[in-house]
């Protein structure tokens, strides 16, 4: 199974790309992960009909016809970290790859919030988005080690 992450921005402090690698590493050969960071639209003057048209655009062609979408969103369904390890499990039983997307500085586009299989949030606080690949990558990291009963996750 493959789990693709696909953010808007492409750049991130050192830190959060030095994080993101640490525990992308981890990840055993059957549950591959993979980061793909689309163009954020310049702000400008545009409508913000304009910029998620824009973006949205860029995260589709990002994602494989048929993968799982599942849109990051602080409307979203709160999420216990055993609550992400049950589905991360169901996703691997359904055998499909599954894309979660990080919108922009703006959110993503509405239709595309509705068109999601799911929509979850990490956090009832907002994060930046460096902070959010880094928090994403570490809790699919967890939910992995509980499923597969390594020790990284201790109760």
């Amino acid at each position: 199974m493959k789990l693709l992450v696909v953010a808007v921005g492409q750049r991130v402090p050192d830190w959060a790309q030095t994080a993101w690698d640490d525990y992308a590493k981890r990840f055993p050969p059957e549950l591959k992960l993979e980061l793909r960071a689309v163009k954020t639209e310049p702000r400008g003057s545009k409508t913000l009909e304009t910029l998620y048209a824009a973006e949205r655009a860029r995260i589709e062609a990002a994602i494989a016809k048929g993968m799982r979408r599942v849109v990051l969103d602080e409307r979203g369904t709160r999420l216990s970290t055993q609550d992400l390890a049950g589905r991360l499990k169901a996703w691997q039983g359904e055998g499909g790859d599954v894309a979660l997307v990080i919108g922009g500085p703006d959110g993503l586009d509405p239709a595309m919030r509705a068109a999601a299989h799911e929509s979850i949030r990490l956090s009832d606080l907002t994060l930046p988005h460096a902070m959010v690949r880094v928090l994403l990558v570490e809790q699919l990291y967890r939910a992995w080690s509980i499923n597969a009963g390594h020790p990284y996750h201790r109760e």
